[in-house]
């Protein structure tokens, strides 16, 4: 397995720290079930507004991340939904850990029985059943790589809802402020490269990349991060040990690694072409002090979440004050970013009347 996979296979006493808290925070957020919202009366008199409900069963097949097991356990009890757990064969034993763990608190909460299950087998004909299983499931998310996604998608007779494969930008304007542009860049790739919002593309301005970008491969360099860069780009850093020339699928991809693609831009224009041609809508930032050019950059780049002067890493349920998520939607459907508690309920039109007939 590679070194990224491993990662995130990895529990440490820190991290189950980690996920504990994560636990606590939902439990401490505000229940959404039941949540009226919309209400207006109208002209004839009927009261009408939406109530939150849960969606129902979940169905969700995950690959190689135990907190998962834990995250969507959380969520999915405090938003009224079952849920249906299907874990990758690499973490088959921490997996039954935890949900062994999860199942004897639900046993002492009187939280009723089969609420969570693991799928415990790994046969892989499950998957597919999972999939078609539209009489007992009501949403199947994947979170995995892109194999699953497109799986999923072309099995399932089921809503799927996907995200979680992200090929994350930066976009250094010419009215970049140095002073944040290096830590933010270097946060963003740095801080844990093995996740879906790490950053995987660094575009810069041509009228500062002869003066920034020396600076910043500096400071990743520190770190170990690999620079593949463009012709132009190349040229600026002739001759820095940790530079290479990128090849063609360096900028479709990503890394999850210590590796990142550079490309130098003449203007804005360039910079939101590359986005539209090769980002999967995760994650993207602008850094920038020209507000005209930060609302640019916000209004035209479709992306679950776009940023202004921040690290493309806080695109995370816990970061974002949701407690956890059950994955980061890149779709275009009811939920999109980190899927927190709201984000697994849908609702109901409730009508109230004083004997009003339609005519």
């Amino acid at each position: 397995l590679s070194e990224a996979y491993l990662d995130r296979l990895l529990l440490t006493v820190h991290r189950l720290e980690g996920i504990a808290q994560d636990v606590h925070a939902v439990a401490g957020l505000p229940d959404p079930v039941g949540e009226t919202f919309d209400a207006r009366t109208l002209p004839n008199g009927l009261r009408i507004s939406k109530r939150r409900v849960p969606v129902g069963v979940i169905g969700v097949i995950y690959e190689s991340r135990p907190n998962v097991t834990v995250d969507i356990s959380a969520l999915c009890l405090k938003s009224g939904n079952a849920v249906i757990l299907r874990g990758g064969k690499e973490a088959v034993h921490t997996n039954r850990a935890l949900a062994g763990a999860i199942a004897e608190a639900c046993k002492k909460s009187n939280v009723p029985q089969g609420a969570i299950q693991l799928i415990h087998s790994q046969d892989r004909t499950l998957v597919k059943e999972m999939l078609t299983a539209h009489q007992y499931i009501d949403m199947i998310i994947p979170r995995g790589g892109a194999g699953l996604h497109t799986f999923a998608l072309e099995n399932a007779t089921i809503p799927v809802i996907t995200g979680g494969i992200g090929v994350c930008h930066i976009y250094v304007d010419r009215n970049a402020d140095p002073a944040k542009a290096i830590p933010i860049v270097h946060n963003s790739k740095v801080q844990r490269p093995t996740v879906c919002n790490a950053l995987d593309t660094l575009l810069i301005h041509a009228d500062v990349a002869q003066d920034l970008l020396p600076k910043i491969a500096e400071d990743l360099a520190g770190a170990g991060v690999e620079l593949r860069c463009d012709p132009r780009a190349l040229q600026i850093l002739m001759g820095h040990p940790s530079v290479r020339s990128a090849g063609p699928d360096d900028f479709d991809t990503e890394f999850l690694s210590l590796v990142l693609a550079v490309k130098v831009v003449d203007n804005m224009e360039q910079a939101l072409d590359h986005i539209h041609k090769h980002s999967t809508q995760h994650s993207d930032a602008i850094i920038t002090e020209n507000y005209s050019q930060a609302m640019r950059f916000i209004n035209e780049v479709d992306s679950a979440a776009v940023y202004v002067n921040a690290s493309t890493r806080f695109t995370d349920g816990g970061q974002f004050g949701l407690g956890a998520e059950v994955a980061v939607s890149t779709q275009r459907l009811h939920a999109r970013g980190p899927m927190g508690l709201k984000e697994l309920t849908t609702y109901k039109w409730v009508v109230f009347g004083e004997g009003q007939i339609r005519e």
